[in-house]
């Protein structure tokens, strides 16, 4: 490799790495928010917390690497040009297309990973997810639930205490369940229970037990029953069908589904690494400034130009699977122009019109 390319292919990587760094960092904090309401809520078992982090930031990136592809170029271009480095190297015959081959050095390994992430690694992270969920919401030890511990349970239901537990954490010897109402309190102890799976409905089953009920504000009104068998409901799990949803299913699957659904969510796929591609061509002349100048500028222009971008893919997926854009157009009105404007810019990018070189050819009049 040339010592020229081998030094701007270094500046690209280096600054494109740390932005996909802060980018990351950032990303991990939305996304532990998202993950710890979902526990909230008791829609994930908490002992799932960490491997749903780690599942979720899989699916974001798809999104996050072409932003940080993007930005990591704006940076390293702009330092070119503020530091003038960039007319040094115009001045011998340098010009920005002179760039593309260690700027290509660096976009087609990015593009190719963000292909494979979009079309494979993606679905298959958001379809073992759903899977760890629907196990874990079958057991309550998943869902954070120790012997001899008192435990909230999922959803803010109320609080358990088992004094033992079976391997598989389905059955419970001697429970304690203390849960609030509506101003009401209900305090229930049993031998022995189980917990029962009906679809989404989850139920621990208690045998042999006592159930005291009553106002919380000192009244009278309670209610003693002792029963064989009692249910109490907890908060229902949430399932989705990996067969037929088409999130969850495999590219493969996508192509022989004829579905507006799972057309939307191939073209979905099919445009981040192209969309990747389309950003970092428009990084190159959206870099350019004069020496010496603040960059910030470009910056913020870049951001919202891949803001408005994947806003549109979004919007034209949701229209896809609605049916309000035939299948047929897919997002190519979307990706495509995308593409031939970056072609555009990029070699357009320093070339002189050609009234000017006309001019400076004849020179001045004597």
């Amino acid at each position: 490799m040339p010592k020229l390319d081998s030094y701007l292919f270094r500046e690209f990587a280096q600054t494109t790495f740390a932005a996909l760094v802060v980018l990351m960092i950032v990303s991990l904090g939305a996304v532990f928010a998202d993950v710890l309401g979902d526990i909230v809520r008791g829609r994930v078992p908490a002992g799932m917390m960490l491997a749903q982090l780690g599942l979720q930031v899989l699916n974001y990136l798809p999104l996050i690497l072409p932003l940080g592809l993007m930005l990591g170029l704006l940076l390293s271009v702009g330092r070119l040009y503020r530091d003038s480095e960039m007319p040094v190297l115009t001045s011998i015959g340098v010009g920005p297309r002179r760039l593309l081959r260690p700027l290509m050095l660096l976009v087609v390994p990015f593009v190719l990973m963000i292909g494979a992430c979009s079309l494979w690694l993606g679905p298959w992270a958001r379809q073992y997810s759903q899977r760890m969920i629907e196990v874990g919401q079958r057991s309550l030890l998943v869902a954070g639930l120790e012997a001899g511990r008192f435990v909230e349970l999922p959803g803010g239901g109320g609080v358990v205490y088992a004094n033992s537990m079976s391997n598989d954490g389905t059955r419970l010897g001697r429970v304690f369940i203390y849960r609030q109402e509506e101003g009401r309190m209900d305090v229930t102890s049993a031998r022995t229970g189980t917990l029962n799976v009906e679809g989404t409905s989850r139920y621990l089953t208690l045998d042999e037990g006592f159930r005291v009920e009553g106002p919380m504000d000192g009244g009278k009104d309670f209610r003693l029953m002792r029963y064989a068998a009692n249910e109490v409901r907890l908060p229902d799990a949430e399932s989705r069908d990996i067969g037929d949803d088409p999130e969850l299913m495999p590219t493969p699957a996508l192509l022989g589904d004829g579905r507006a659904e799972a057309r939307a969510q191939l073209h979905f796929r099919m445009a981040p690494p192209l969309l990747a591609l389309a950003f970092a061509l428009l990084a190159v002349p959206l870099a350019r400034s004069p020496p010496r100048q603040a960059r910030w500028g470009r910056i913020i222009l870049g951001l919202l130009a891949y803001v408005f971008g994947i806003n549109l893919m979004l919007l034209g997926t949701n229209a896809l699977a609605s049916g309000r854009l035939p299948t047929a157009l897919g997002l190519w009105w979307l990706v495509l122009p995308l593409l031939l404007l970056g072609l555009w810019m990029y070699f357009g990018d320093g070339r002189m019109k050609r009234s000017r070189l006309v001019a400076g050819a004849k020179g001045p009049a004597r």
